[in-house]
């Protein structure tokens, strides 16, 4: 299909886009720490959910008591990583103990779990600017991949994602990289050197986000992980990228941070 064909080729899948695009706008737009921790707090357990039937595991209510207490430790909590490792340490002995729980819950359980702590710290470490950054470079990665390996995709990227092309990530990559150092420039202050570097990585990152997931599908013979976005499948098949795209923000802002006392401590 060409690239005229693929414009018009899903409806659905463009309206659902564009309904969320307005929706983050107004979000980003508000900025509010709370109603932003809501919304995160609503993917997240939706993304639970997703999760573990990508792994096979039936819905428990020890698994979402703990999903529970994470998230609301991680608006009280000044560093909501930690407290979510916390959490996932008394889960996985909890897990041993009880031995009536399959193992395969636990790494059901921290695939969104973390990473969405991680996009939550993002925020609240290095404010609104840095998620601007974050979802700009996934979107445009994303989008021109998409549409880069429509035009002139002809080599398969993966078995894991058949769709794939190399011509489409590597136009993706570009693009991503290309916008992505300017909004670090001008929305965040790096200099142009640390802006492409964690443009590219978190780009990268993205793309091995997508990778994961669409690689979670194929072992548990899924199309998608969910249904609720029409046209795109579930919370996880939408963030993928984000979420994996956002580790590697949070790490790099914290490696190249001129802060002393936001330095990264080995």
């Amino acid at each position: 299909m060409g690239l005229k064909n693929a414009i018009f080729s899903d409806k659905k899948r463009y309206i659902t886009g564009i309904s969320l695009i307005i929706a983050l706008t107004l979000l980003l737009w508000i900025n509010n720490s709370y109603l932003i921790w809501f919304v995160l707090g609503i993917a997240f357990f939706i993304g639970l959910v997703e999760s573990l039937r990508l792994f096979k595991c039936p819905n428990h209510p020890i698994i979402f008591l703990f999903a529970i207490l994470i998230w609301i430790g991680a608006l009280f909590n000044a560093r909501p990583l930690e407290s979510g490792i916390f959490f996932t340490m008394l889960l996985a002995g909890f897990l041993a103990y009880k031995q009536s729980i399959e193992s395969k819950y636990l790494l059901a359980f921290i695939y969104p779990t973390l990473p969405f702590l991680i996009l939550y710290a993002t925020y609240r470490d290095f404010g609104i600017e840095a998620i601007i950054w974050l979802i700009a470079t996934i979107a445009i990665c994303d989008s021109a991949a998409y549409f880069g390996g429509r035009a002139f995709g002809k080599t398969p990227f993966s078995p894991t994602s058949p769709k794939k092309t190399i011509e489409g990530v590597v136009v993706g990559v570009i693009f991503a990289v290309s916008i992505g150092s300017i909004l670090g420039i001008g929305v965040f202050h790096q200099n142009f050197f640390v802006s492409l570097f964690i443009s590219l990585i978190v780009a990268i990152s993205g793309v091995l986000g997508d990778l994961y997931e669409s690689y979670l599908k194929r072992q548990a013979g899924l199309k998608d992980s969910g249904n609720i976005l029409p046209g795109h499948g579930g919370i996880l098949d939408r963030f993928d990228a984000v979420l994996f795209g956002g580790i590697a923000m949070h790490f790099l802002l914290y490696f190249f941070s001129s802060q002393p006392n936001q330095m990264i401590v080995f």
